[in-house]
């Protein structure tokens, strides 16, 4: 029963961020044709402050709550108050320094922007703490609904205020509404509320822990804004919209399946924090599984890049064609960073992913830079060529912690890796027929998801028959609910 639950949680998890992408993308769409470019840069660069002081509202707090096996509700009331506290004072601290950063880029109406779009910091403090009780719960459905309905309202609230003139506002106050909604919404769905209990020890023991993660957390933030910075100072504008509309395409369903594994996968695997065989065990489980899923999909994408482009943003963005395929070829390899830093955090060694971080960053700024001056295109590519690194930097604590070797994981990986580059060695060759790009995207998709699906029924591959067994017993509950009802 407890994998029928993770396994939902994973389907509910992934459906959440399918469906608030794809909502978001219509919404983004429809404000575009709306509001100017301006209208967005605005929001852009505050935004860069928000996402980096959420990091310290949220980051941490929340971890801490569902890494504790024993956690109570003292805890979560203990835990809450911290947050909260923190974030208003992380408020106050970009309120006073709205001036500050309006003059760094020489623009006084980002003062109020800034004050008013960071009134989503304590929203979000709230939030953490309300993701955390249904996380350890597995109940992802209800984040669905609540995330589903805030997308929706939060958007056509958007629509309507830039339809009335609002401009940027249309922006922020649609940001804030779709915290402020998810954040009700839930309040309603889940059990736990705030109580008027608190606890120094325990407190204590839960940041000494979650503070690690934090770090962690922040360098990645940082490090994420440090690329668009460096390709906006170094080349044009134009340059690094290419280089983020490659991105756009492979992030969509990397980011979707890394953010659901994070949710879902390390609930489930702080249950096992003191079973190192079991946790062992999950962690093959995910990894076997995730790759199967997420390998062939980016390195089809690498290869349908061009017909893709061509289809969806038409003609004017084919210079992103390269940068899609080597940031697809970066995100093939997400999945398996994830599950073993999940491991790392389950096992409740955050000063291991604190050191992790701590060398990856300086091997992430020797690539950057070394490419930095040759040309965008050679950023992306040592972008893979980090990716790649960073598997075997985060596979090695892992060793000792789980027993899990670099052998054992190597052979996880293959079949579907090698699966993966098969099918795109014999979907890339249709491009040299002459069809046009609706033909040629249809026949390459279909030709390799005919492959990928023998291959592995020829192959016996062992995550296939483990998803068509647990799709099996979902459809047998549903029937014997029906059968009952």
């Amino acid at each position: 029963m407890d994998k029928l639950k993770f396994f939902s949680g994973f389907v509910w998890k992934f459906s959440e961020r399918t469906m608030s992408q794809l909502v978001s993308f219509i919404v983004s769409i429809v404000l575009a044709r709306i509001l100017t470019p301006t209208d967005y840069g605005l929001v852009a660069l505050v935004n860069v402050f928000i996402i980096i002081a959420d990091v310290f509202v949220t980051s941490g707090f929340s971890s801490s709550l569902i890494q504790k096996k024993d956690a109570n509700k003292t805890d979560f009331s203990s835990i809450f108050y911290c947050s909260l506290i923190f974030s208003i004072f992380v408020y106050l601290l970009v309120y006073i320094t709205a001036p500050i950063i309006a003059n760094f880029y020489h623009n006084n109406q980002l003062i109020l922007i800034l004050r008013v779009f960071a009134l989503r910091l304590p929203i979000s403090a709230f939030n953490s703490i309300q993701q955390a009780y249904v996380s350890r719960k597995l109940a992802f459905k209800k984040i669905f609904i609540s995330t589903s309905f805030a997308t929706i309202f939060s958007g056509i609230v958007g629509i309507l205020l830039a339809l009335r003139g609002f401009g940027v506002w249309a922006l922020v106050f649609q940001y804030l509404i779709n915290s402020l909604v998810e954040t009700i919404v839930l309040f309603f769905q889940i059990p736990w509320h705030p109580q008027l209990l608190f606890s120094w020890k325990s407190t204590s023991k839960l940041l000494s822990y979650g503070w690690k993660i934090l770090a962690t957390d922040l360098l990645g933030q940082l490090f994420n804004q440090l690329r668009s910075l460096v390709i906006g100072r170094f080349y044009t504008p134009a340059s690094l919209a290419y280089y983020n509309r490659g991105q756009q395409f492979p992030n969509i369903l990397s980011n979707n399946i890394d953010v659901t594994i994070t949710s879902v996968l390390f609930p489930a695997m702080s249950k096992y924090a003191d079973d190192k065989q079991k946790l062992k065990a999950v962690v093959r489980r995910s990894i076997r599984t995730s790759t199967y899923i997420l390998m062939p999909l980016m390195f089809g994408m690498a290869v349908v890049a061009k017909p893709m482009i061509l289809l969806i943003l038409t003609k004017k963005w084919i210079n992103a064609v390269p940068f899609m395929q080597c940031l697809c070829i970066s995100g093939a390899f997400g999945s398996i960073n994830t599950a073993n830093m999940q491991a790392i955090k389950a096992s409740g060694r955050s000063d291991v992913l604190l050191k992790l971080e701590l060398i990856k960053k300086p091997v992430y700024l020797v690539f950057l830079f070394a490419s930095i001056r040759i040309s965008v295109l050679a950023v992306a590519i040592t972008m893979a060529m980090y990716s790649i690194s960073a598997v075997f930097m985060n596979m090695f604590p892992n060793k000792k912690i789980i027993n899990y070797s670099y052998g054992e994981q190597l052979r996880d990986i293959f079949p579907s890796l090698s699966l993966s580059i098969v099918m795109a060695g014999i979907v890339y060759l249709v491009s040299f027929v002459n069809l046009s790009a609706w033909s040629m995207l249809i026949v390459q998709v279909l030709l390799g998801s005919i492959i990928y699906l023998v291959g592995s029924i020829i192959l016996h591959m062992e995550p296939f028959i483990y998803l068509v067994g647990y799709v099996k017993i979902i459809i047998g509950e549903r029937k014997n609910a029906q059968k009952i009802g």
